[in-house]
């Protein structure tokens, strides 16, 4: 099968969508089909081009076998409601127009969480007469409004339009929450036509491994507890509770915060650490993905944070299937779906939302108890490994794809 898949963000950046879209298609590629991704130049999350780009028309490469179509840009932080939307927009605008250099494809499929590259998709689907597969990785434009982003008005009004002709435009949806589906099925769409892949891991990178000597002791980490916070930086995280923990726990020089990554939230959560003389927490940055297993090594308790917010609810994070196939003890400061999953499988610590009293107890009971923390982190693992593989969720997507191709009058 030929695949045409449009999605924002690629490697080599580094969030959730873009490690899920590449590491699909290389299992894809791997099974003998030919894959082609339209993408932008990589930015983010900062709106500034990676080392060895440059913001032009046009541009392919290779990535593991994968024909990696890039187009120009409009570069945006990713922070600002009004530049963020004029650079989906625009990214949508000139992805149709890359797609010209796709001959013959079986399909398309394109990937939220912003519906603008789902609406590329859809419009490149019609073009070509070919079928479309959504894929929901997050409720837009649900999640914006509960964010406080954007309000009642003609704005939300054209994009829950959107959002519903996206989702009767698909010939399949491919979601990665349970919650999803209910929310989908709600506006309309045949529940028989959704299908459900989790986001999950590589075993052959996550694995347990022994700390990085070298990082901890270049961080200052010997003969401490290390908490870690690695992803986004947003909005939706609520990471000040992260630093209100810290400030918590100052009095303990035995324990050290760090959180890593990059976002919209970065500029305030520094602030809000030298306006409060905070001096156990350290903003380390964006960190390249290689060494992602060694950090999560490295790290003595890792945290996962939502914000306690309804939408947030349907949200499973997905650093935290690394984290576990690492076996690595976690704090999932969050409600709905991650909680239930994590509290069934035993496999880590589960808190409120937004509850910095709350996540000091848990730091100091893991740090406290490290037997029961070593059982709770090995629950998780072999939960990850029966569940979460990757290779095995690509080849149930390549599946549901093969079969709505099929289902095509």
């Amino acid at each position: 099968m030929r695949i045409l898949f449009v999605s924002h963000y690629f490697p080599p950046e580094v969030n959730a969508p873009a490690s899920r879209t590449h590491e699909h298609c290389r299992r894809w590629v791997a099974e003998g089909h030919e894959v082609t991704v339209i993408t932008g130049v990589p930015n983010h999350p900062a709106g500034v081009l990676f080392a060895g780009y440059r913001n032009r028309w046009i541009r392919e490469e290779e990535i593991d076998g994968i024909r990696v179509i890039r187009t120009w840009m409009f570069l945006a932080a990713n922070a600002g409601f009004a530049k963020r939307i004029l650079n989906y927009v625009l990214f949508a605008v000139t992805a149709v127009i890359a797609s010209k250099r796709v001959r013959n494809p079986d399909l398309v499929l394109a990937t939220t969480p912003q519906f603008f590259c789902g609406l590329a998709g859809a419009v490149i689907a019609r073009i070509k007469r070919l079928p479309f597969v959504l894929e929901v990785r997050d409720l837009w434009p649900k999640s914006i409004v509960e964010l406080g982003q954007l309000q009642q008005g003609f704005a939300l009004g054209s994009l829950e339009a959107l959002e519903r002709w996206l989702y009767m435009s698909s010939a399949g949806i491919v979601v990665n929450t349970r919650a999803f589906i209910d929310h989908i099925a709600d506006s309309g769409y045949p529940r028989e036509k959704i299908e459900l892949i989790y986001n999950g891991i590589d075993p052959r990178q996550f694995r347990p491994q022994p700390a990085s000597q070298k990082l901890r002791t270049e961080y200052a980490l010997e003969g401490r507890t290390a908490v870690a916070y690695i992803g986004t930086l947003g909005l939706a995280q609520g990471l000040e509770c992260v630093i209100e923990t810290a400030e918590i726990l100052q009095s303990r020089r035995d324990i050290a915060f760090l959180i890593i990554g990059d976002g919209a939230e970065r500029a305030k959560l520094e602030a809000m650490i030298q306006e409060r003389g905070i001096t156990n927490v350290r903003l380390l940055g964006l960190q390249p993905r290689e060494l992602m297993p060694d950090w999560i090594a490295s790290a003595d308790i890792l945290l996962v944070c939502l914000r306690d917010l309804p939408v947030f609810e349907t949200v499973i994070p997905s650093k935290i299937f690394e984290f576990l196939a690492q076996e690595r003890p976690v704090i999932v400061a969050a409600r709905g779906e991650i909680r239930r999953m994590t509290e069934e499988a035993g496999a880590g610590w589960v808190i409120d939302p937004q509850d910095p009293q709350a996540m000091a107890d848990a730091v100091e009971a893991i740090a406290q108890q490290p037997e029961e923390a070593r059982r709770r982190a090995a629950a998780g693992r072999r939960w990850v490994k029966d569940e979460f593989v990757r290779d095995t969720l690509a080849l149930r997507m390549l599946d549901f794809m093969t079969k709505t191709v099929r289902s095509q009058p």
